[in-house]
């Protein structure tokens, strides 16, 4: 074990596009163990959009991260010192454990650390079993509620929670056109998750084409972009359609936030709804869905792509990669050895 603890703490507020300068690189002591808590040696690190939004100073579903406090983020770590008999030395746990080597927590709260499941690779609670995948699992299927031989349209659709969005519409018999950023990740669409369509937004008139892939209209937008690209989907929702939000990447960034979508009356006009969640709502559920799709991917049914990145050192340039769009799938930030499979 080291003797210090390697730490990245928010520095500044982000304006614009975050970066390695809204961060401060510290060394510290190994964290105190209390009673009822577990001392861990973390091995890999969650990256996701909604971090951005914890680093600003404003209210939401979880108090913003603080000045000069550990970048919050969710990550898995192995168990090296335990004063609680629900875990053991060298069991694997996720939960927030921060941009940090080492994190002294107890097993008490929302959110808090979990076993990871025998036979479970670490890393998939991370991604398509984790917070990730139970927003595609619970957005989709409890919002959406996709019908077999629907139309189900997806932004973001190779991103981490899209992804696989996009692939239970597919496995309840749904057919799929999924919108992302470059002509790799449209590949990896039609080869890997097998959609209907893909279209690359960076290269074509979104518009046109989601009139052209979804003739019959839209019956589940999936949406986590917002901006223009949501206000293109308005524009070809069938009647009844459901609209679901589960983000908005295109103006995490944005110094003033971006207009609405000129065309809501299309919701009224198309009896359509539009409903955003955030997923520590379905938090008491997340049992019931970890295995259902543990048992895809299993079958390959449910692919699933992870970029990994490594080294603490790189924490803040692996967070600005998911608003540069250079992840495809989960973006991961490997820490430590052992690698994790």
């Amino acid at each position: 074990m080291a003797d210090v603890n390697r730490q990245w703490v928010l520095a500044r507020r982000p304006k614009g596009i975050v970066g390695p300068d809204n961060f401060s690189f510290q060394e510290a002591p190994l964290p105190a163990l209390e009673e009822g808590g577990v001392l861990l040696r973390n091995l890999m690190l969650s990256f996701d959009p909604t971090q951005r939004g914890w680093m600003e100073d404003r209210p939401s579903y979880v108090p913003p991260v603080r000045i000069g406090e550990v970048m919050r983020a969710g990550g898995v770590g192995q168990v090296i010192e335990s004063r609680n008999p629900d875990f053991a030395v060298g069991d694997y746990v996720q939960g927030l454990i921060g941009w940090q080597d080492y994190c002294a927590t107890s097993a008490a709260g929302p959110l808090t650390l979990s076993k990871v499941p025998d036979g479970v690779p670490p890393r998939l609670m991370l991604s398509v079993l984790g917070l990730t995948g139970l927003t595609a699992y619970f957005g989709m299927l409890e919002l959406g509620a996709p019908k077999e031989g629907e139309t189900v349209l997806v932004s973001g659709a190779a991103g981490a929670t899209g992804s696989v969005a996009a692939q239970l519409a597919r496995i309840r018999g749904c057919r799929v056109v999924g919108i992302a950023g470059g002509s790799e990740k449209c590949r990896w669409l039609l080869d890997e998750a097998q959609l209907d369509a893909a279209i690359d937004y960076k290269s074509e008139d979104v518009r046109a084409r989601v009139g052209e892939c979804c003739p019959d209209g839209v019956h589940v937008y999936f949406d986590n972009v917002g901006g223009e690209i949501l206000e293109a989907a308005l524009d070809h929702i069938a009647i009844g359609a459901r609209v679901v939000l589960c983000g908005g990447i295109s103006g995490y960034n944005a110094e003033v936030p971006e207009p609405g979508p000129s065309n809501l009356m299309n919701l009224v006009l198309r009896r359509g709804r539009m409903e955003g969640f955030i997923i520590i709502d379905y938090a008491a559920r997340f049992g019931e869905a970890i295995p259902v799709l543990l048992d895809w991917v299993s079958r390959g049914e449910l692919k699933y792509a992870e970029d990994v990145q490594h080294g603490l050192e790189n924490a803040p340039t692996t967070l600005r990669r998911l608003f540069e769009g250079k992840n495809l799938g989960k973006q991961l930030l490997e820490i430590a050895a052992p690698p994790i499979g």
